[in-house]
C-alpha cells in the first residue's frame, strides 16, 4: 500500500465509501481532532504509570479509531436501500461507555473530595492528561456540531463526553499516585 496517493493534492479527500469533500469539511474536522486525541492518549500511555491505566489507556485508542471510523463514513453510503448496512463498520457500544463510567466511579472512590476548581499542571504527565482532555472536549464539540448538520450515532457523542471526564479524573488520580499536590483555583479577587 502507498502512503501518497496524490488523490488530495486539490484539497478534497475521500470518506469512507468514496465521497469526496474538502479537507475544511467539518467531518473531516471531526475525526481528525479524534485521530489527535488518540495520539495523546498514546503519549499518555507511554509514560511511567500503571499497567492498568496503560491497559485502559490502549483500549480507549482502540475505541477511538472506531469513533474515527464512525465519523469517516459518509452516512448515506453506509446503508443499502434494503437498509442493511454496506460497511462493515464497529460500533461504539452502551458497554463501552459503561467501562468509561465505571473507571471514573472506581478512581473518584480513592480521591479526596474536590472543594475547587483544579489548574492543569503538578507534574508532566498529570498535564498530559488535561491537554488530552482539552483536545477530546474539542472533538465532543466538533462531532456534535456535524451532528446537527448530519445524523452521527449518539453514542459517538457520549463517548466522547464520559471520555474528557474519565480524562480529568485520570489527571487527578495520577496527581495522588504521583504524589503531586493538586493546585486549587482560587481567583484572585484583587482585580
Amino acid at each position: 500500500m502507498k502512503i501518497y496517493t496524490k488523490t488530495g493534492d486539490k484539497g478534497t479527500t475521500a470518506l469512507y465509501g468514496g465521497t469526496r469533500v474538502p479537507k475544511y469539511h467539518i467531518r473531516i474536522e471531526s475525526y481528525g481532532t479524534v485521530d489527535e486525541l488518540n495520539s495523546h492518549i498514546g503519549l499518555i500511555r507511554d509514560q511511567d504509570i500503571k499497567s492498568v491505566h496503560k491497559k485502559l489507556l490502549n483500549h480507549i485508542q482502540d475505541r477511538l479509531f472506531t469513533v474515527g471510523a464512525i465519523l469517516a463514513t459518509d452516512p448515506e453510503k453506509a446503508i443499502l436501500k434494503n437498509g442493511k448496512e454496506r460497511l462493515n463498520i464497529p460500533k461504539i457500544s452502551d458497554e463501552n461507555i459503561t467501562l468509561l463510567e465505571d473507571s471514573i466511579d472506581k478512581m473518584n472512590e480513592e480521591l479526596p473530595q474536590m472543594t475547587h476548581f483544579i489548574l492543569p499542571g503538578g507534574h508532566q504527565t498529570v498535564s498530559f492528561c488535561h491537554i488530552a482532555r482539552c483536545v477530546c472536549r474539542r472533538a465532543e464539540r466538533q462531532t456534535s456540531f456535524l451532528n446537527d448538520n448530519e445524523p452521527v450515532d449518539p453514542r459517538v457523542l457520549i463517548y466522547l463526553n464520559r471520555l474528557s471526564d474519565f480524562l480529568f479524573v485520570l489527571a487527578r488520580k495520577l496527581s495522588h499516585e504521583l504524589h503531586v499536590d493538586e493546585i486549587k483555583w482560587i481567583p484572585d479577587r484583587k482585580d
